[in-house]
């Protein structure tokens, strides 16, 4: 991110400087997964407003174990094409989802494939067992 700019109004933080053709406010309730998918050509920023997932991703056809990273509040993460991802959501969460691509119901089922990077009901009884968020 671009460090922000302060003064004594407060402070502007530019979270995203490129051309996006939607902007998405997604709620997620503790326990659930989004995603499990890749896009052909699509990406998106995603901006943790409020609360924390764990994300998962890998390179599109490898059969490595997905990687993790605790995404929380505050945070910015980047997802390109060709990358399978899922979200586990680790408490109630909001996050600014910023697309390359319009989100035109055709446009996105054109874009999107469906994989199961994350089993989810896996991923909720790891969660309510107390189970570090790693597959």
């Amino acid at each position: 991110m671009i460090p922000p700019y302060s003064d004594d109004r407060g402070s502007l933080q530019t979270l995203v400087n490129c051309r996006i053709e939607n902007v998405a406010l997604i709620t997620s309730k503790k326990g659930t997964t989004r995603s499990n998918h890749y896009h052909k050509t699509d990406w998106h920023y995603m901006y943790m407003v409020s609360g924390s997932a764990d994300y998962y991703w890998r390179p599109t056809g490898s059969n490595e174990p997905p990687k993790r990273f605790l995404f929380s509040q505050g945070e910015l993460l980047y997802t390109g094409p060709l990358e399978d991802h899922a979200t586990v959501f680790r408490e109630d969460s909001v996050l600014l989802a910023m697309s390359g691509h319009p989100r035109d119901q055709a446009t996105y089922e054109g874009d999107v494939v469906r994989v199961e990077l994350v089993n989810p009901a896996e991923a909720m009884k790891r969660m309510s067992d107390g189970v570090d968020g790693q597959l």
